[in-house]
């Protein structure tokens, strides 16, 4: 028979299970606080990256309207020049880097002629027969064609190439709808986008943008006669603010607005669009 081990024995047996399930008890909460620990240093970090770009923001967005302050001085010689290189201020602990664009350098879709998008085309690369086919598929969209098609006969072309919508003879709301114009693949859309607004006249300003400055050239050459500017306040000016703030803890943000200028607005000026990205 065998012999019952001694009461010692067994309570060596018994303190080293329980040891054991002490040690492992120790593990598990060791291994959870560590956990906690990581998710709380994470936490923390998010919040850290959101103050700074909240920061960022702000300065970037101070640095937007200390440029309307200053484009607003009734003494032009004291303006910071449009077009000119970059412009850096220093806003708390930020540092803000601002350019001003002409918007009236840049082509606005809505309100140009066919023949202007013609020559912006050629000028892009676009052979004759593409970049005039193209420019009148702009003008059905936006409803500026001046030998407008039934609507009927538009909507037959898009199903034709494809497509399941049609144009809606209504000005462009937004840059991204250019895309969906029939003819402007996603190559051209990135190749047109830096040269177009939906902010500047019917005639742009030549100089600021050599496409634009080549795309006006052209317009003789292609039989087009351009219209008389339309009259508009000597004092006002349509200007793109860009102003990329850099900052602590890695903050880096870029808000954009455009902005139209001048005395004769109710307030000396209007935001016309504001926001990371712009139109």
């Amino acid at each position: 028979m065998r012999r019952a081990a001694p009461p010692s024995a067994r309570l060596r047996r018994s303190g080293g299970f329980a040891l054991l399930i002490v040690l492992w008890t120790l593990v598990l909460i060791a291994f959870v606080v560590l956990h906690l620990t990581g998710s709380g240093r994470t936490e923390i970090r998010i919040a850290d990256n959101l103050v700074a770009n909240a920061a960022a923001a702000a300065a970037a967005d101070g640095a937007i309207s200390e440029a309307i302050f200053n484009l607003s001085d009734p003494r032009p010689e004291q303006r910071w020049p449009i077009d000119g290189p970059p412009r850096t201020v220093a806003i708390g602990d930020f540092r803000v880097v601002v350019r001003l664009e002409d918007e009236a350098s840049r082509i606005n879709p809505n309100l140009a002629s066919p023949a202007l998008t013609e020559a912006l085309l050629r000028v892009l690369g676009s052979d004759p027969d593409a970049a005039r086919r193209i420019a009148a598929a702009i003008a059905d969209w936006v409803g500026s064609s001046p030998t407008a098609k039934t609507a009927d006969a538009l909507q037959a072309e898009y199903r034709a190439a494809g497509l399941a919508y049609g144009p809606p003879g209504a000005p462009l709301e937004t840059m991204d709808e250019l895309g969906r114009v029939l003819g402007v693949t996603p190559a051209l859309y990135l190749a047109l986008r830096p040269h177009l607004t939906l902010y500047g006249p019917a005639d742009p300003k030549p100089g600021a943008d050599p496409i634009v400055t080549a795309a006006v050239a052209q317009l003789p050459r292609i039989g087009a006669t351009e219209a008389p500017p339309a009259p508009t306040p000597q004092d006002v000016i349509t200007i793109r603010i860009i102003a990329a703030a850099v900052g602590p803890d890695n903050a880096h943000v870029t808000h954009t607005a455009v902005v139209r200028i001048g005395s004769s607005l109710p307030q000396g000026y209007a935001v016309l669009a504001s926001g990371n990205a712009v139109d």
